[in-house]
Formats: structure tokens, C-alpha cells, sequence
């Protein structure tokens, strides 16, 4: 594998690692702390918070912000403009008018699970986790917990569907579910995988 490459226009901070083959484009930025892993693509304007750990073989697209809390298992997806949050309640100041600071801040967390995607323009709230091939339709609002292979749209997002690993959507049939794409077979309640 190749060195990382990083775009003249973007900002990746001293104590951020950056894994082998690793692209950070236009303008896009990794916080000091941040590890991203290897084969990933950092698109333009994207904003990677303090701290944050992003698996290998991961996609952030343009603009996507994922602040400071969150992580990023292998494989996933983050379409352009969507948002992993960190803060449920945000104010700029305390009751009695101060200008609230990091000690006053109680930082929520983000947990994208393997082979996940978010789509473009949706936004994760603290404290959820998305499951394992899990969808999240674009400018959805997740409020809650995403089970693996679950497809949700809407705001507040709530379930349609099952989608394969592959990335499309099931179709029920009888007791199983069955991707016409690739042809697996699942079954409920987990979802796994018929073999």
C-alpha cells in the first residue's frame, strides 16, 4: 500500500494518524487524536472531531461532519453533508447568562457499526448506534438505536425495510427475507445471514 495522501488545502493535525492508502481531500480537516485507517476517502470540507476512530476501507463524503465522540467501524458510508452529533442538549450559555465551556459540556456518542451507510444529509443524535449493514435513508434524524440491516427514513427516522449487505432492499418471503440483487437469504429476528 501507498503513503497516505493529503490535499495541500487540508488540515490534519499533529497526533492524528492517518492509515496506509488513505485519501484527505480539499480543504477537509482531522483533529489532533483522530484515527482514520487504512484505504479510507476523507472528500472536501469534511471535519473529523478530536479523538474520533474511523476503521479502514471507509467513505466520508464532501462536507460530512463527524464530531468528536464518534466511531467508525470498517467499511462504512457517510454521505455528503450528513452529521454524527455529539451534544443532545446544546446551549451557548448557562442559565445565568455565561458563555458555557468544555467543563460545562457532557459529550454524547456516535457508534457506526461495520458496513453500515448514512445518507447524504442525515443526522445521527447522541447516543445512538448504528448496527452492522444497517441503511439510514438521506435527511433522516436518528434519535434511537438502528438495528443491523435495518433500512430507516423520516424524521425522526423509523424502520421500512431490511436491507442486504450488498445494499438493497428485502423482500419478504415467508418466514425469510431474500435479496433479489445478490440472492442471499436472511432470517429474522437478528437477521442473519441463511447459510
Amino acid at each position: 500500500m501507498s503513503d497516505p495522501f493529503v490535499h495541500q488545502t487540508a488540515s490534519v493535525e499533529e497526533g492524528a494518524v492517518l492509515g496506509e492508502g488513505t485519501f484527505v481531500w480539499h480543504h477537509a480537516q482531522v483533529r489532533r487524536g483522530a484515527s482514520v485507517g487504512d484505504e479510507c476517502v476523507v472528500g472536501k470540507g469534511v471535519y473529523i472531531g478530536a479523538g474520533v476512530t474511523v476503521g479502514s476501507r471507509v467513505k466520508i463524503q464532501n462536507y460530512a461532519l463527524v464530531f468528536e465522540g464518534a466511531t467508525v467501524e470498517d467499511g462504512v458510508f457517510i454521505g455528503p453533508g450528513a452529521i454524527l452529533a455529539n451534544d443532545r442538549f446544546p446551549r451557548a450559555i448557562a442559565p445565568d447568562g455565561r458563555l458555557k465551556s468544555a467543563d460545562d459540556w457532557h459529550l454524547g456518542d456516535v457508534h457506526v457499526e461495520h458496513g453500515a451507510s448514512i445518507g447524504a444529509g442525515a443526522v445521527i443524535v447522541p447516543s445512538a448506534r448504528i448496527g452492522r449493514w444497517a441503511t439510514v435513508g438521506s435527511g433522516a434524524v436518528v434519535t434511537r438505536d438502528v438495528a443491523p440491516h435495518e433500512l430507516v427514513v423520516g424524521n425522526p427516522a423509523r424502520v421500512i425495510g431490511y436491507v442486504c449487505s450488498c445494499g438493497f432492499r428485502l423482500a419478504a418471503e415467508g418466514d425469510a427475507w431474500h435479496c433479489r440483487e445478490c440472492d442471499r437469504n436472511f432470517v429474522l429476528p437478528a437477521l442473519q445471514e441463511a447459510r
